[in-house]
Order: C-alpha cells, then sequence, then structure tokens
C-alpha cells in the first residue's frame, strides 16, 4: 500500500508536471478558478456595468505589439469595461505565434491612474473587493506569463492600479517628467492586482516597504536608483518616446522568433517554479530549437559569437 508521503511526491509530481506543461506551451492558466471560490462569469456580469475607455491592441510585423490603456478623459483609469477588454487582449496576446515583444502604454502622454473610482465605489464589500483582486491578479499573471518581452512605457502618471500594471512587465521605462505612486495606503488597503509581490520581487522586500508604507512619489531619478524603472528616456513627446521604447526594446527581441520567445518562457519558469522544475521545462524548451533551422543555420555560419 502506498504511503502517505509517496503519496504527497506522486501528487506534487504530477501537479509540476501539469503546471509545468502549461506554463511551456502557454495554455492560459489562471490563478484562480472556482475552487478557489472565485466566479469569473459573475464578476464579468459587474464589470460589464461600468463601460467607458477602451483596451487597444496593435501588432506590428516586426512582432511588437503595442497595448494602449485608452480612456485619457480620466487618466486612462480602468472601467469596468476596459478591465473585461484587457482580458481579451491577453488572450489574443497568448494567441499570437509570431509575436516577440509587448510596448503598454498610455494614451495621450499619461500612463493609468488606477481604477475608475465609479466602479470602486460600486463594488464596495469585501467579497466584491476579492473577486476583483482575483480577477485583475489572474489577467495580470497571465500577461506577465506571455512568451513576449514586454516593457511598460510611462508617460504622465503611473498611479495605483496604474503603478501595479507596469510592475507585471518585465522592464519599465520613464519619461523624465513622469511619476510612479502606490496610493494605496492612502486609500485605507494595500495593492491587490498582485502588484506588492511583484514590487518586492523587483526592488527588494526593504525597498518595497519604504515604497508602499510610506506611498511614495517616485520621480524617474529615484525610480531609476531604486531599479524600478531600467532607463529614463530623452523625450517626453508622446510619439517620440515611443520610438525610443521601441528601439530599446528591439536589442532584446532581435533574433528567431522561437529562440526569443522559448528564453522568456525559461525565465518566467525559472521565476515562478521549483529549481528542479524549472531545470526540466528549460531542458524541454532546448528540446524543440536544438537541431532546428536557427541552430542549424547559426552553426553554418561559423561564425564567432565572441565578437
Amino acid at each position: 500500500m502506498e504511503s502517505n508521503e509517496e503519496m504527497a511526491r506522486s501528487l506534487l509530481k504530477t501537479s509540476s508536471v501539469s503546471l509545468r506543461t502549461k506554463l511551456l506551451h502557454q495554455t492560459g492558466v489562471s490563478l484562480y478558478n472556482t475552487s478557489h471560490g472565485f466566479q469569473e462569469e459573475k464578476v464579468k456580469k459587474i464589470l460589464e456595468q461600468f463601460p467607458g475607455g477602451s483596451i487597444d491592441l496593435q501588432k506590428e510585423d516586426d512582432g511588437i505589439g503595442i497595448l494602449t490603456l485608452n480612456n485619457p478623459n480620466k487618466r486612462n483609469a480602468f472601467s469596468g469595461v476596459m478591465m473585461l477588454q484587457l482580458l481579451e487582449k491577453v488572450i489574443e496576446l497568448e494567441n499570437w505565434t509570431e509575436g516577440k515583444g509587448l510596448i503598454v502604454r498610455g494614451a495621450k502622454n499619461t500612463f493609468c491612474s488606477g481604477s475608475d473610482l465609479h466602479a470602486v465605489k460600486a463594488l464596495g464589500t469585501p467579497e466584491d473587493g476579492v473577486a476583483l483582486c482575483m480577477f485583475m491578479q489572474n489577467t495580470l499573471t497571465r500577461l506577465m506569463r506571455l512568451p513576449l518581452i514586454s516593457v511598460a512605457l510611462v508617460q504622465g502618471w503611473a498611479m495605483g492600479g496604474g503603478a501595479e500594471f507596469i510592475t507585471a512587465c518585465d522592464f519599465r521605462l520613464m519619461t523624465t517628467e513622469s511619476k510612479i505612486k502606490f496610493v494605496h495606503k492612502e486609500m485605507g488597503i494595500i495593492p491587490s492586482w498582485g502588484g506588492a509581490t511583484r514590487l518586492a520581487e523587483i526592488i527588494g522586500h526593504r525597498q518595497a516597504l519604504k515604497v508602499l508604507s510610506g506611498a511614495l512619489k517616485m520621480d524617474s531619478k529615484q525610480a531609476l536608483s531604486l531599479g524600478m524603472v531600467d532607463e529614463v528616456l530623452q523625450s517626453s513627446d508622446e510619439n517620440e518616446s515611443l520610438g525610443e521604447a521601441r528601439e530599446w526594446l528591439q536589442q532584446f527581441i532581435q533574433g528567431p522568433t522561437e529562440v526569443i520567445r522559448a528564453l522568456k518562457k525559461a525565465v518566467s519558469s525559472g521565476k515562478e517554479l521549483c529549481f528542479q522544475e524549472a531545470l526540466q521545462t528549460e531542458r524541454d524548451l532546448l528540446g524543440t530549437l536544438w537541431g532546428g533551422p536557427a541552430n542549424l543555420e547559426a552553426i553554418a555560419r561559423k561564425g564567432k559569437f565572441c565578437k
């Protein structure tokens, strides 16, 4: 008869293989489902009641997607409909096999001021808040796991939920005059879209605690010093800064699409899975590339790779 220890080990192996396979093949894994008490369709019906703005996606021939938060009359604050549209766009990106990179930006030279207060006031119970938390954590985790190298372009304000959003991207760029602020303490809550967890990973636990408990307003210089952003752009013009962000991203997505996507998947697994499972994922990903067209072409060139 199988011992409890053997049963536990078997269950762990089964669940880890399942998660590894889903992450590897990008089947759209969500953190929460009905087993966690999360009723997605019920949440969607509530969010549909709060229109305004849109989430726009442009997929370009060079493999770069541009995701735009478009609600400029409210500093690109998320309406309920925008939250639904964000999930739709993330699913579309999960199925975009030609993609290599993603730029996330806000319309009209500002990033995002968080959630539309009309929706926030209507979702007034703890149960409503937790349901919205699970919905947005699901969506932003799926965005984070995309096999695309992503960069948030922060122009103007990234505040509240907007500040949380940028932590779901691989990199962050700021214009000189832009600001980042986690205002949650001042609202009597904590980050709920995964922002606190991801911020601690990006800048370390001590600095994250300072930023969150102090509700610090970070300018570009301070954000760069903390490691919150990767570079401060020269231009503050909406179109010129987008061009700079595109040029910055290009240095990381040059090369065969399948290689760039596999690299992102390998790093994502290293971040989310335990060491042994991450190594196994790396092995599986290598198996999709070794002896493939990009590998054979590189070998045939016989070039020096240390130039």
